[in-house]
């Protein structure tokens, strides 16, 4: 049922198709002074595209790979720079339906349409994440496919399970339902190499090691449970962002997520005598109803401020609204980032886009500081070697 729904959503190619882009959105997402010298550097410019012509020569649209060498080009200042490595974010919550994998995907594919190459990896058994990319798990996804190949043993680096996706810029390891067997592999291989160093939560952060390099950000979508894999996509982030909509259960759970993840990683980091920092952990209110009128209060703007009082600094300013489109986007395989024509016309698509934009924009900020911090540390870690020899005898 699910192959022939996704034949009808995606006909005629039964594959997902990215969006094309104007000559004036390019230039906006090139953050461009203004569209008409940005139409000027397009004719000029011989080694970038130059787009094709549409409507008898009176439009001019891009390709998705097409914008991004123009957005890479223009934005060259804000990527990664030289010696720095991919910064990995988890997206975690205890809970279902909150937005968890439409937060991973939503960022991925922002963060790409600001120059950046990202790998996204599906630890959810559900594979939710890898069916919004188009791709049906257990019809065309194996366990071999999947981080159940790291969890058994017989691979050391996700590499070989990385693939293409339909979005420029944007790489997948897939999951499947077959990933739930992780659940069983890793306590088994735990209590049978625990002597020789084996640790079952470093499965993934090891995993990922040789990849860092060719990435920019590196985004894990996890369980909706404290599980082995949760554990490990957590252990293996430089930054945690939980997407929370701003109902009391949610609310709830969310404590709960947190103290039982603080027990456990006590418990577990240690009496191994290891420690663990994040460069930064974000609350995304997210499915934000609208808020009442003057005078008056609904549930949501009482959790709103329970949220608010709990986490103070570490909730992003911005809200993720609760829309029509984003239900009628994920129907569909999609997201707000798979636009279509007369999308932007949609009064309720741009207050939703706007939102996730912000998002994405924020979340650049903390990857950038990530970056700078990693630089710093590279260059103490230098200081103190070169300091180290001088003092050496000869």
């Amino acid at each position: 049922m699910l192959s022939s729904i996704r034949s009808a959503m995606l006909a005629p190619m039964v594959r997902k198709i990215a969006p094309v882009f104007s000559a004036d959105q390019v230039a906006t997402m090139c953050e461009a002074s203004s569209r008409g010298s940005f139409a000027h550097r397009v004719a000029s410019r011989k080694d970038l595209p130059s787009g094709t012509l549409v409507s008898n020569g009176r439009k001019r649209i891009f390709e998705l790979a097409e914008s991004r060498k123009w957005i890479r080009e223009y934005r060259r200042e804000m990527l990664r720079p030289a010696g720095a490595e991919a910064v990995t974010i988890s997206i975690a919550n205890f809970k279902g339906g909150t937005t968890k994998t439409t937060t991973a995907m939503t960022l991925a594919q922002g963060l790409t349409l600001l120059g950046h190459k990202v790998l996204v990896i599906d630890t959810d058994p559900q594979a939710s994440l890898t069916t919004l990319f188009g791709i049906l798990p257990d019809v065309e996804i194996s366990a071999k496919d999947t981080i159940m190949a790291l969890a058994d043993g017989s691979l050391t680096t996700v590499r070989p399970l990385i693939r293409s996706t339909y979005w420029d810029g944007l790489d997948l390891v897939p999951a499947a339902s077959s990933l739930f067997d992780a659940e069983f592999m890793l306590p088994s291989r735990q209590s049978k190499e625990g002597l020789s160093g084996f640790q079952f939560f470093k499965v993934l952060d090891l995993g990922i090691d040789d990849v860092r390099v060719d990435y920019d950000v590196i985004i894990i979508d996890s369980p909706p449970a404290l599980s082995y894999l949760t554990i490990n996509a957590l252990m293996a982030a430089n930054g945690i962002i939980m997407p929370l909509p701003p109902e009391t259960l949610d609310f709830a759970s969310s404590t709960q997520f947190w103290s039982l993840f603080s027990d456990l990683t006590e418990t577990m980091l240690e009496s191994r005598g290891l420690t663990r920092s994040f460069d930064f952990i974000n609350i995304l209110l997210s499915r934000v109803p609208p808020r009442a009128g003057r005078g008056a209060s609904t549930t949501a703007d009482a959790v709103r401020e329970w949220i608010t009082a709990t986490y103070k600094e570490k909730v992003l300013p911005l809200e993720i609204p609760r829309t029509s489109i984003a239900s009628q986007k994920s129907s569909g395989f999609g997201t707000v980032y798979d636009s279509e024509a007369g999308d932007s016309k949609d009064k309720t698509y741009k207050r939703a886009r706007d939102a996730y934009d912000l998002f994405v924009q924020h979340i650049e900020v903390a990857v950038r500081t990530a970056w700078a911090r990693q630089l710093q540390t590279t260059d103490t870690i230098g200081a103190a070697g070169e300091n180290a020899l001088s003092q050496t005898p000869r």
